[in-house]
């Protein structure tokens, strides 16, 4: 089994902590359904922060309060815990922009983002969704395999 936990450079992942994973996934879909249940809306990040941009203003605050939700709530779990965040260093930035621009187009060409259709599609057992959430774990998988065992980048 232990060698299928590794990471990109080969080493085991020793820190898998599937109490903290079930904690964090259950914080996760509380907060989805109280904004469904509160707010009448799905927690789709992009969504989000989409009508952030270009709603009117009344839709702003409640947009603007989730996404600074999201960084105030991992800057206070950095803090409790006192997790460091390790960045990765190394990789070649032009990779980084494709890879940034690719998930941007995906994104909008998907009409969403990884939460909107992984957690709030899924749930609501959405065909577009569960094919959009298949289709970017698939292309993540492959864009790894490429990467790492036929062109050595990563």
């Amino acid at each position: 089994m232990k060698q299928f936990l590794t990471n990109l450079n080969g080493k085991a992942l020793e820190n898998f902590t599937p109490v903290s994973a079930l904690l964090g996934g259950a914080l996760i879909g509380l907060s989805v359904s109280l904004l469904l249940f509160l707010n009448g809306r799905m927690a789709g990040i992009s969504g989000i922060m989409n009508g952030l941009l270009s709603a009117p203003k009344k839709e702003g605050i409640w947009r603007g309060l989730f996404l600074a939700g999201l960084i105030i709530g991992a800057f206070i779990f950095q803090l409790l815990t006192n997790d460091s965040l390790q960045l990765r260093e190394g990789y070649p930035v032009l990779l980084i922009i494709l890879g940034g621009f690719l998930v941007g187009v995906g994104t909008r060409m998907g009409s969403g983002c990884t939460s909107g259709h992984g957690i709030c599609g899924i749930a609501n057992f959405s065909i577009r969704s569960i094919t959009a959430t298949i289709t970017f774990m698939l292309s993540g998988m492959v864009t790894v395999f490429i990467l790492k065992h036929i062109l050595g980048v990563v």
